[in-house]
């Protein structure tokens, strides 16, 4: 039985607060709103110790930026390609990057073939699966080597002595809602927890330059579980997405202080793993059936990565008195919207009573803006019953003003639609002058476009 001076002792140690579970702001008593971000409905109890003492590393001396060395900071090639460019050629020593995605789309797969490829020694810590799971996908994988070392461990302290035996050269925490520290009073997965784990883990990161990788879970809404400050103290947040019912996975960063955001990755889930994919626009196009109304084709634009995609639409018209649907897959609901009402305002194309659903094909999801254009085509054509032709492609942002304008690196479609032996491009008047073989139909407003397509008189 405890002694009651020790229960007393470590209750003035502890306290209890209610946390934001979507900024992190720590409130001294339960509210319905967050008075940090404005989230309604995100705190939480937690438990959490007062009164310790916090030791902060030693500090390290100023210098002169002159002094500096860049190359400190390169990049290692992680062995996979498109990781590399979405990480813009590797990863860089000390850094720490949040890695998350939906249950099952991949996120070990990836990080088993990252470890595999990497040179020198790593350290896989699972602390949701049993180190004999793990095997097992690393036999399927391929990837078992000697210098992969795996820990099946979920406290802290644990793991950070594991480091510090195995001293290796890329570490991989899986996942880091799960790890916990025994001496934050809080469950696993908490607020609390989660913060200060990986605080810990970015520390010893910088500490000793070890790049760390952390999964992380996410909602039900897509976005990351856990605070926002999460995303804050890492280097780099990674989004790892895709339909389950396509082989196609997406790559891309949110926040990456090393280099730019706007790079895609592709990958393809194969039996023996993920598969890189060089050339996106063939896996896209690869089942299109020309010819059929509703259908029209887009380059678009993924970072520095053209993508030749497919558009489709269908329409029926909506029931007596019940209000027309509007459904979308891979497209912006709310785009979808204004583009309807350009169409119908401003090219006098009634669609106010159509239901009207629209997708991109393969499970990709765009969202630029150079792919209005393409989904006005699709739309007209499936209302017209009257199918684009099939050498055809069209870019350009559509304004409310009904007015076709132009959109970045036009260059670069026009030469991968060239590539794919599209004939015609439909493009903002402004767009510059095409290789040879791409004739150019250009338009200053949507129903020009509508009639260099063939869709209306």
């Amino acid at each position: 039985m405890s002694h009651p001076r020790v229960m007393m002792e470590t209750m003035a140690k502890t306290r209890i607060e209610h946390v934001c579970t979507d900024c992190g702001a720590a409130h001294p008593k339960w509210a319905g709103q967050c008075t940090s971000c404005g989230q309604w409905n995100t705190l939480v109890e937690e438990v959490a110790l007062a009164d310790v003492p916090i030791i902060a590393p030693a500090a390290g001396p100023a210098c002169s930026i002159v002094d500096i060395d860049p190359l400190v900071s390169r990049p290692t090639t992680t062995g996979l390609g498109e990781l590399d460019r979405v990480l813009g050629g590797g990863v860089v020593p000390g850094s720490v990057t949040l890695l998350g995605g939906e249950p099952g789309i991949g996120k070990s797969t990836l990080l088993l073939q990252l470890l595999a490829a990497w040179p020198g020694r790593a350290l896989y810590v699972t602390a949701e699966e049993s180190a004999q799971q793990v095997r097992l996908r690393a036999e399927r994988l391929d990837a078992v080597r000697p210098e992969l070392w795996l820990q099946a461990e979920t406290a802290l302290p644990h793991v950070l002595a594991s480091i510090d035996d195995t001293k290796p050269d890329f570490v991989v925490i899986d996942s880091i809602q799960t790890v916990h520290d025994p001496s934050l009073g809080s469950p696993p997965g908490s607020v609390v927890q989660v913060r200060g784990c990986a605080q810990q883990l970015v520390n010893v990161a910088k500490r000793t330059g070890i790049p760390i990788v952390l999964v992380g879970h996410v909602t039900k809404e897509g976005s990351l579980a856990g605070p926002r400050v999460l995303e804050h103290i890492v280097d780099t947040v990674l989004a790892f997405e895709g339909e389950r019912h396509h082989a196609l996975r997406l790559l891309r960063a949110t926040k990456h202080r090393f280099g730019p955001t706007n790079e895609l990755g592709l990958f393809e889930m194969a039996g023996h793993g993920l598969i890189g994919v060089p050339d996106p626009s063939q896996l896209f196009l690869g089942d299109r059936r020309t010819g059929v109304p509703g259908s029209a084709i887009a380059p678009t634009m993924e970072g520095q990565r053209p993508l030749v995609v497919e558009v489709q639409a269908l329409t029926t018209p909506a029931p007596p008195n019940v209000p027309a649907r509007r459904t979308t897959q891979g497209v912006d609901g709310n785009r979808l919207a204004l583009l309807l009402a350009v169409l119908q305002q401003r090219a006098r194309i009634a669609v106010q009573q159509q239901d009207v659903y629209a997708s991109t094909v393969g499970g990709v999801r765009l969202v630029e803006p150079g792919l209005d254009l393409a989904i006005c085509l699709a739309i007209v054509s499936a209302i017209n019953d009257v199918p684009l032709p099939p050498d055809l492609v069209a870019f350009g942002e559509v304004g409310l003003g009904g007015e076709v304008r132009q959109v970045a690196n036009a260059p670069r479609r026009l030469n991968e639609a060239a590539r794919l032996g599209f004939k015609r491009v439909i493009a903002p008047r402004t767009s510059p002058a095409p290789d040879d073989g791409l004739r150019m139909l250009r338009v200053a407003t949507l129903p020009e476009a509508l009639a260099a397509a063939g869709l209306i008189r």
